[in-house]
């Protein structure tokens, strides 16, 4: 999806992912949050409150590029976060937030590595999300998070939360919805390899496969 797609392709798309995201158990209850960038530079987002498996296309929430609720039903409580990372990566169409077991289970340990919470264990993942900065706890919602997330997104079209989860910006939906999801079976190997001796890929090789993100 780009910006030029119109604004019902939009909701129907936002709407197809989540569904998708919640049916396979990527996100549960009323967590995790999905945005685009229309054409015209404002964001449609899933509302706060709502469960990414229930969602429909007639109740998402409109912002502009810096938060400010336009109208439909009051956004999620992390649009900020959403666009944050709009404005500073001015290629991403797309961003996902989830609360994926792994990945939530990854920045709750301790002695995380703050400039990349996960090693690159396949080829896949350091194509698709490359460094995994970590950033330090805010309770959800909180605004104060906004300038570092923004800052880091600069350099880095994925983040982890402390305490809470995975964001991805992306090209398109679906291209964001890969790269959260590649994130999360990464977070899943790295636990379950926990105790034994990895071989992740070296810097090189993983340089060689990191392609340009949104």
């Amino acid at each position: 999806m780009s910006a030029c797609t119109d604004e019902s392709t939009a909701r129907a798309l936002v709407v197809r992912t989540a569904r998708s995201l919640f049916t396979r158990g990527l996100t549960h209850g009323s967590t995790g949050n999905l945005s685009v960038r229309l054409a015209d530079g404002t964001l449609l987002l899933t509302p706060t409150g709502s469960s990414l498996g229930t969602v429909e296309e007639g109740q998402l929430s409109r912002t502009d590029v810096h938060g400010k609720h336009l109208d439909g039903p009051r956004p999620t409580k992390e649009a900020f976060l959403h666009a944050a990372f709009y404005r500073a990566r001015p290629g991403a169409h797309a961003v996902v937030h989830l609360h994926s077991t792994h990945a939530a289970a990854v920045s709750c340990l301790d002695g995380v590595n703050p400039a990349d919470a996960l090693p690159p264990l396949t080829a896949y993942y350091a194509m698709r999300v490359g460094k995994l900065p970590l950033l330090p706890y805010h309770a959800p919602g909180d605004s104060s998070l906004e300038p570092l997330a923004e800052r880091t997104a600069r350099t880095h079209h994925a983040v982890l939360l402390a305490n809470h989860g995975p964001v991805v910006a992306g090209a398109s939906m679906e291209q964001a919805a890969d790269a959260i999801e590649e994130l999360e079976e990464t977070a899943k190997l790295h636990l379950l390899l926990r105790g034994h001796a990895t071989r992740p890929l070296t810097p090189e090789q993983a340089a060689a496969l990191a392609s340009p993100s949104s």
